[in-house]
This record gives C-alpha cells, sequence and structure tokens, in this order.
C-alpha cells in the first residue's frame, strides 16, 4: 500500500481531479501489494452530502427508465432519405448464438496497434469460447480470468499511456489483417481503451499566516514550483472485465437510443452490427486507484472475461451516460469521483430494503423541501404585519448567505453548487425588501454619482413590541456569540493553514457559522417567549422543514457522514421541538395576529358590522337554512 509521506495532506477528488495542498509525496510512494495499493490522498477524502448519493441514485433511476421507453416505442420511422419512404431494414448480430470463438488480449503503448508477431504483447489467449455460455468457466458463470505483472515502460511512468486492445474472432481466424487466408473483417470484433486514469491534482499553497512555516512536504512543494498549480498524474487499476453482451435485437441503424448507440457498431457493407463489447470498471472505486511513479516496477491486471445481459448492460451504460447538461462546461455538473463511489459503497453494503425505502424517503425529501419553499415565498409575499418576527435574524441570514457564497467561489465549488447558493441569496435579498422599506436617495449620492440606499424598518415593526424585542434578543445573544466568535478566529489563525488573510477571513466566517450557527434562531425563540404568542410563524414551511430535517437524521445513519453534520441535523431538532413546545403552551388566543395580518376578532366585527344582513341570514326560513 502506497504510504504518506505527510498527515497534514488534505486532498479531493472531483471528476478525476486530485486536489493537494501539497503535503503528499507521489515521488516518494511504495508499493507493498499490487493488488491494494492506492493513492494515500484519497484515505482523507470528506464524505460527501447524503442527499447527493441520493440524487445520483434518481438520476441514473431517471436514465434507465427513459431508455426503456425508447423500447417500448413503435417500429421504426420511415427513413426520408429513401423515394419511396420505406422503414430501414433491421440488422442482425454478426455472431449467432453458440458462436465458437477465439479471445486476443493485446497491451501496447499504441493506440492503434498492429504488432501481432510480437509476443510480449500478447497478454491473453484463449481458445473456444462459446458466445452467450452462461454455464462453461471456472466457477460455472461463463466467467474466465487472467493475472500478469506488466513491467512498466519508462514513458509510461512519464505519465505516458497504456492501451488495452481486445479481439473476439470466430474460431480459426486471427485478427492480423496482414494473414491473407486467416483473417477475415466480418469474423473479428476489436476495441480498444486506455489501462492507465489521468487525473489532475491541484496544490493548495497554503501556510500559517503568523509563522510562514508549513506542513508541507519539502519535495511536493518544489514540485509544485516546477509543475505549475495543477499536475496532471497517471493512475492505475489492476482490475477490469471485458463483457460481450448477449443480445440479438435486431437493431435499426440510426434508431439505436442513446446511450446505447455509442456501442453499437454497424459494418458498413453489410448493415448488420458486431457483437458488443463492453469495458465495465464501474465497480472500480476511486480509492482504488493508485500512481504510476517511478518506484513502481510492476503494474498488476486481472482480467475478467463474463458475459452480460442486455438488461445489465442497459444499467452500466446508463450508468456512464453523460448527463443531459451538456451546454455546462466540462465539470460542471457530473457528480464528483467520491459521489459515485459513495453511492456504489450504498449499492454494495446497504441493505436492499433498507436502501429502497432510503430512495422512497428522498423522493418525499425533495417534494418537501419545494412546498417548504413555496409556502417561505407566499408566507412572505402576502405577510401585511411584522410583528412577532425577528427581523434581525432574517438580516443576519443575509450575511450567512453571502459568507458562504464567497467561501465556495474561493474554494472553486462546483458551478452548479455555486449558482444554486447564489439563488438562496437572492431570495434572502428578496425577504429584505418585504420586512424593510428600501428606497433609492438621489439627493444624497455616493461620490456624487451612485444614489444610497436607505433602509428603514416597516411601521408595524416599529409600533409594535416585536422590535423591543429583537434588539433584546440579540444583545443577549452578543453576549455568548462575540466571545465564541473571538475564540474561534483565534483558533482558526494558530493552528490552521491559509491560502492567504483573505481565504482566513472567509473560513473563520464559514467555519465559524456552520458551528454555532444555531444560535442565530434562538432569537425567535426569545420574541415567541416575551410575546406568549406563536400564531406569526409560519407553521407550513416550518413543519415541511422539520419533516425533511428527520429525513436528514435518517440519511446520517444509512450512510456515512461527517459527525458535524450529524450534529447539525441534532440540533435542527431541538430548535423544532422547542417551537412545538411553545405552540402547546401558548394556546389558541383570538387577539393573536395570524402571517395574513388578521384575527379572530376582526371576523367578529365584520360579522357583527351589518346587523341587518345578520338579522335577514339568521331569520331564513328552516328548510332555506337546511339548504344552506
Amino acid at each position: 500500500m502506497a504510504t504518506q509521506g505527510s498527515e497534514s495532506t488534505k486532498s479531493t477528488v472531483s471528476n478525476g481531479e486530485v486536489s493537494s495542498n501539497g503535503t503528499a509525496a507521489t515521488d516518494g510512494q511504495t508499493v507493498q501489494t499490487a493488488g491494494n495499493a492506492q493513492d494515500p490522498q484519497q484515505q482523507q477524502q470528506q464524505a460527501p452530502n447524503a442527499w447527493q448519493v441520493i440524487k445520483g441514485v434518481l438520476f441514473r433511476i431517471f436514465i434507465i427508465w427513459a431508455i426503456s421507453s425508447w423500447f417500448r416505442r413503435g417500429p421504426s420511422t420511415p427513413d426520408p432519405s429513401t423515394p419511396t419512404g420505406a422503414p430501414r431494414v433491421p440488422s442482425r448480430n454478426l455472431f449467432p448464438k453458440d458462436t465458437l470463438m477465439d479471445l486476443y488480449v493485446y497491451v501496447s503503448q499504441e493506440e492503434v496497434f498492429s504488432d501481432f508477431n510480437n509476443t510480449d504483447a500478447l497478454f491473453w489467449f484463449h481458445r473456444d469460447l462459446v458466445y452467450g455460455d452462461w454455464a462453461t468457466g471456472e466457477n460455472g458463470d461463463g466467467c474466465y480470468q487472467n493475472y500478469k505483472e506488466l513491467d512498466i515502460p519508462e514513458k509510461v511512468q512519464q505519465n505516458g499511456s497504456l492501451y488495452i486492445h481486445i479481439y473476439f474472432t470466430k474460431s480459426g481466424f486471427h485478427p492480423d489483417p496482414k494473414r491473407k487466408g486467416q483473417y477475415r473483417r466480418l469474423a473479428t470484433v476489436h476495441s480498444t481503451r486506455m489501462l492507465n486514469k489521468f487525473k489532475r491534482r491541484k496544490f493548495l499553497k497554503t501556510k500559517n499566516l503568523l509563522t510562514g512555516e508549513t506542513e508541507a512536504d519539502p519535495e511536493m512543494i518544489k514540485r509544485a514550483e516546477s509543475h505549475g498549480p495543477v499536475e496532471i498524474i497517471s493512475h492505475w487499476h489492476p482490475n477490469l472485465t471485458i463483457n460481450m453482451v448477449d443480445d440479438h435485437t435486431a437493431w435499426v441503424k440510426g434508431s439505436v437510443p442513446p446511450p446505447l448507440d455509442q456501442y453499437v457498431k454497424f459494418d458498413a457493407v453489410s448493415g448488420d452490427y458486431y457483437p458488443i463489447v463492453y469495458f465495465n470498471d464501474y465497480w472500480n472505486l476511486q480509492k482504488d486507484y493508485y500512481p504510476i511513479n517511478d518506484t513502481l516496477t510492476k503494474l498488476p491486471l486481472r482480467l475478467n472475461y463474463c458475459p452480460l445481459s442486455l438488461w445489465r448492460w442497459q444499467l452500466y451504460a446508463a450508468q456512464n451516460a453523460r448527463s443531459p447538461w451538456n451546454f455546462l462546461p466540462e465539470d460542471t455538473y457530473e457528480q464528483s469521483d467520491e459521489d459515485q463511489d459513495s453511492v456504489k459503497v450504498a449499492l454494495l453494503e446497504t441493505n436492499p430494503y433498507l436502501l429502497g425505502l432510503t430512495i422512497v424517503v428522498s423522493i418525499v425529501h425533495s417534494i418537501f423541501e419545494f412546498l417548504a419553499f413555496k409556502n417561505d415565498i407566499q408566507f412572505w409575499n402576502s405577510r401585511q404585519s411584522l410583528e412577532g418576527l425577528s427581523v434581525r435574524s432574517i438580516i443576519f441570514g443575509v450575511f450567512q448567505s453571502l459568507v458562504v457564497l464567497l467561501y465556495i467561489l474561493d474554494n472553486e465549488t462546483n458551478f452548479v453548487v455555486q449558482v444554486s447558493v447564489f439563488i438562496g441569496l437572492l431570495i434572502d435579498l428578496w425577504k429584505i425588501t418585504k420586512v424593510m422599506d428600501v428606497r433609492l436617495d438621489r439627493e444624497n449620492k455616493i461620490a456624487g454619482i451612485i444614489p444610497r440606499l436607505v433602509f428603514k424598518d416597516k411601521s408595524t415593526y416599529v409600533e409594535s413590541s416585536t422590535k423591543i424585542y429583537d434588539d433584546m434578543a440579540f444583545r443577549y445573544l452578543s453576549w455568548l456569540l462575540y466571545p465564541l466568535f473571538g475564540c474561534y478566529a483565534i483558533y482558526s489563525l494558530i493552528y490552521v493553514e491559509h491560502k492567504g488573510w483573505y481565504s482566513w477571513v472567509l473560513s473563520m466566517l464559514y467555519g465559524f457559522l456552520l458551528t454555532f450557527g444555531f444560535i442565530t434562531m434562538t432569537p425567535q425563540l426569545f420574541i415567541n417567549y416575551k410575546m406568549k404568542s406563536v400564531a406569526h410563524l409560519p407553521w407550513r414551511m416550518l413543519t415541511y422543514k422539520a419533516l425533511n430535517t428527520f429525513i436528514d437524521d435518517l440519511f446520517a445513519f444509512v450512510i456515512k457522514m461527517p459527525m458535524m453534520y450529524r450534529i447539525g441535523c441534532l440540533r435542527d431538532d431541538v430548535v423544532f421541538f422547542i417551537y412545538l413546545y411553545q405552540r402547546w403552551i401558548y394556546r389558541v388566543d383570538p387577539n393573536r395576529v395570524n402571517e395574513f395580518g388578521t384575527s379572530g376578532v376582526d371576523h367578529v366585527q365584520n360579522n357583527t358590522a351589518d346587523p341587518d344582513t345578520a338579522s335577514a341570514i339568521t331569520d331564513k326560513p328552516e328548510g332555506e337554512k337546511k339548504n344552506d
């Protein structure tokens, strides 16, 4: 197993990228065994969010459903290029069922292979395989295996590429086109793939801002200076499976649904299609890859051949399909390798019934999340009075959203996450216009050019006792918040390395809000206590958010999550239970104003305002009352 040069290494992988603060000595890695060697920089990966994991599963289920709907479609549409508009002729598999085949596997540095006479390049030769046979093999499942340790060419150690070339020929034929009489084009199936995988590793130059020292490995600092902030490193995984899809569907050229169309290859002359050869590395976890460097002398490779059904092949093809967000730049929407690993680990290690329950509950989670968002917008859009609501908490929420946005921008987070946080910030800014009077002062301009924004508390907030209680709550809160903030800032400055002072400010604020952010929920509890009322709260939105918190609790126990995430779920549960307790002890009072700015007294006054109308209604005959 590869050893790590420094314990201070922080690394994350996103879409094939390996991030490092320069503490892991890639050149100093050694390999004890070929089968379990790993990149040490993957050992400290942060666990992804639970919802991201389940969202990935749901996204793949949707793709599978979409592919299945294609197969349920009617006959192929007529070809407009033909004069009569006749439908295209279905094709057939060039290898009928139970065809005897020979397998040739070559490993070479060349992407286009032609050196068939080089015996050193021949990795595996297996005679008389039966196409579509599921009963033979070492374990009676139609699978065969071959293991060898490859010598590492010098170019491969220097970030070169290594390719595997697969040839299936009908028994008695050879894949070499130069052998006249032994080669036949329609009897040969060929596929090529790169064995190694290139990843980008980013060097984050961090240091202690007080001392200027860093725990990074000096060797890695030199590599960062020589190779730049990003280095491309070749990685290796010792396992690969070759699947021959047992399929004889009458595919029609030009009508094969994506993503299957990229695997079905048609012969240009006969119009028939070749058997589908699929390189299956879906179960190769990201953490099992390790870098190819000068310390390695051999590359282990365990190659498996197995038949594969059409249904399972559709599943694998859907898993590897490109996201429909193809209009975004590369690495923008696609899941990171850690997220994909989490999905695979969940499928492998989680009880099937529990996994199914988690998927169902995650769908309910998304519904509740949408309903909470909708009711939150409706509540603030129709709110007439601010009595009983903490305006300072709304303003502090804008500050929190701004800090989170600046933090993820500084750390080059996924673009979709940035857009999501930015939209959340816009919604929080919109709430400011609902809780305060905002106008442009064109008379007192900034620098005589830019109009000044003026914020003023609304009259319903100033004239009520809410403002007094809100100020009192934040004053009491500051007695606890400011000392904690100061202690956390000193701790972050002394013990944590940063890229610069700007990064320190953002990371310190973000870490503090993540750790002690629940304190900002307490002013509303204090206002409820002083007013002895909870009728002013958006209970629908709070209920949906509370249900989502309980669902997050389920995720936190089903999927491996950071301890801080679990603590965050627990604190939200506690706050909501306090809300419920306040709702229970503060009984219904007709004098209280609800979220629409009305009270029970208003309805009584409206009903008694016109006594003639009221008497006309009450003096109806008994038969008309029954009809009403």
